[in-house]
C-alpha cells in the first residue's frame, strides 16, 4: 500500500516550473480515477461512429436499387397506390442518389410504420431490419449512461469532465521547454524500448488529436450538464437558459412568436379542416422555388399534431461540404408560411440544431465520419498507454 502511495506522487524536479508540477500531479491522479470510463466511452463512440453505414450495409438489399429506365413515381402516384392498400402516407424521404431506395413513412391500422421503397416499380422493399439497430441502441445506452439510467450518466458526465481536465493538463506537459526539444514531442520512437514506445504513443498521439477530442467531450457534455450548455449558448450568443424559463413565467415576448405559430396553426386546423389538400408534387415543386438546389429532401404530410407541410432539405453546398437542413413550410391547401435557412439563424441556434452531428461526426457525412472513428480510437487508447506508464512507475518501485 505504501508503494502504492508512492507512485501516485513525485518530489518537484529541479528547474521545474509548479504550473507543469501540478499538472503532474493533475493528470496522474484523473488519468487513473477516470481512465475506465474514458476507455468505455471512446470505445464505444467508436462503434457507434458508423452506425448509419453498417445499418444500411444490413440492408442493402432494400437500400440499394437498379435504376431502370422506367420513369420514377411521382409522390402523388406513390401516395395512391398506398391508399388502396388501406396506408395512408405519412412522409416521404427522397435521396439524393437514384440508385437508392425512398423510404416512407405510412399509418395501417393506426400503427405509425416506416419501409423502404422502389420508386421504379411501385414495390415496398420491406421495413428496416432490427438487430443492428437493436446492437446500437445497447451501445447507445452504454455510451450515455453506462446502462446505469441517470446514476451512470452522473458517473460518465465526471469521467468525460475529467477527461477535459486532462486534455488541458496533457498538453501543457507536452510543451517542450525549448524548441529544440519539439520533435521528439512530434515523433514516436519505434524502435526503442516498449516503455519508450508507449510514452511517446501517448504523448504524440495526444496532442494530434487534442483539438478534436476536445471538441468531442465539450459537445457531449452539452447534452449531459445544463450548465455546459448554458455556457456555449451564451459564449454563442444565445440567452441564459434561466433568464428564459423567468421570461416565460413572467409572459414577456420571448415566447411570443411560438405562441403566435401556435395559434395560427389551430386557426389553419379549423379554417382549412374541410378544404382540398394540395398535391404532394406541387409541394415539392413549391419547396424547389424557395431552395433551388438539388439535395437529400424530406416531406412530412399534415397531421393532428402540425397541420402543415413541411419540406427539409438537406444542404451540402459550402466550403466544408456540411449537412446544413433548410426548411420551409405550407398550409394544407399550400400556401406559403415559414422558411428556415441554416445560414440565416444566429450562431447559438445554429450549434443547438447540430450539436449531435457536431459530436458524432456526421455533420460532414463519410470523411468526417472516419476521422472521427480514428480520433476516438486513438482517444480509446490514450488511458491504456497512460496506465501503462504508471504502472510501469509502480513496479520500479516495488
Amino acid at each position: 500500500m505504501k508503494t502504492l502511495f508512492k507512485s501516485l506522487y513525485r518530489k518537484r524536479r529541479k528547474n521545474e516550473s509548479l504550473i507543469k508540477y501540478m499538472m503532474w500531479i493533475i493528470h496522474l491522479w484523473l488519468g487513473l480515477l477516470s481512465c475506465a470510463i474514458v476507455f468505455v466511452v471512446c470505445l464505444t463512440g467508436c462503434l457507434y461512429a458508423f452506425k448509419n453505414q453498417i445499418i444500411e450495409f444490413t440492408n442493402r438489399d432494400k437500400v440499394y436499387i437498379s435504376k431502370t429506365s422506367v420513369q420514377v413515381k411521382n409522390p402523388d402516384l406513390i401516395q395512391t397506390e398506398l391508399l388502396k392498400q388501406n396506408r395512408e402516407l405519412t412522409s416521404l424521404l427522397i435521396p439524393d442518389d437514384k440508385g437508392r431506395s425512398y423510404v416512407i413513412g405510412y399509418r395501417e391500422n393506426q400503427v405509425d410504420k416506416s419501409a423502404y421503397y422502389n420508386q421504379y416499380t411501385g414495390e415496398i422493399l420491406g421495413q428496416p431490419e432490427v438487430g443492428s439497430s437493436r446492437f446500437f441502441e445497447i451501445v447507445l445506452d452504454i455510451h450515455r449512461n453506462l446502462m446505469m439510467g441517470n446514476t451512470g450518466r452522473q458517473i460518465l458526465g465526471a469521467g468525460v469532465l475529467m477527461f477535459c481536465v486532462l486534455l488541458i493538463s496533457g498538453l501543457i506537459l507536452w510543451l517542450p521547454k525549448k524548441l529544440k526539444f519539439l520533435k521528439q514531442g512530434l515523433t514516436v520512437m519505434f524502435r526503442a524500448k516498449f516503455q519508450r514506445v508507449n510514452y511517446d504513443l501517448h504523448n504524440t498521439l495526444g496532442f494530434y488529436t487534442f483539438l478534436i477530442l476536445f471538441f468531442i467531450a465539450v459537445t457531449g457534455l452539452y447534452i449531459t450538464y445544463p450548465w455546459v450548455k448554458n455556457g456555449l449558448i451564451i459564449s454563442l450568443g444565445g440567452s441564459s437558459i434561466d433568464n428564459i424559463s423567468k421570461d416565460k413565467e413572467s409572459g414577456e415576448d420571448a415566447f411570443g412568436g411560438l405562441l403566435e405559430d401556435m395559434l395560427q396553426k389551430q386557426d389553419e386546423k379549423k379554417n382549412l379542416k374541410d378544404s382540398e389538400s394540395a398535391s404532394i408534387d406541387k409541394i415539392l415543386q413549391l419547396a424547389d422555388q424557395h431552395l433551388p438546389y438539388s439535395a437529400v429532401t424530406s416531406i412530412e404530410l399534415p397531421n393532428k399534431d402540425n397541420p402543415r407541410y413541411v419540406v427539409i432539405k438537406t444542404n451540402t453546398q459550402n466550403f466544408l461540404g456540411m449537412m446544413l437542413p433548410d426548411e420551409v413550410t405550407f398550409d394544407k391547401t399550400g400556401n406559403f408560411k415559414t422558411k428556415e435557412l441554416f445560414s440565416a439563424k444566429p450562431l447559438n441556434k445554429q450549434f443547438t440544431s447540430l450539436a449531435k452531428p457536431l459530436h458524432t461526426g456526421e455533420i460532414m457525412g463519410l470523411p468526417s465520419i472516419i476521422l472521427y472513428f480514428i480520433v476516438s480510437f486513438i482517444g480509446c487508447s490514450l488511458p491504456v498507454t497512460g496506465f501503462l506508464i504508471w504502472w510501469h512507475r509502480f513496479r520500479k518501485m516495488k
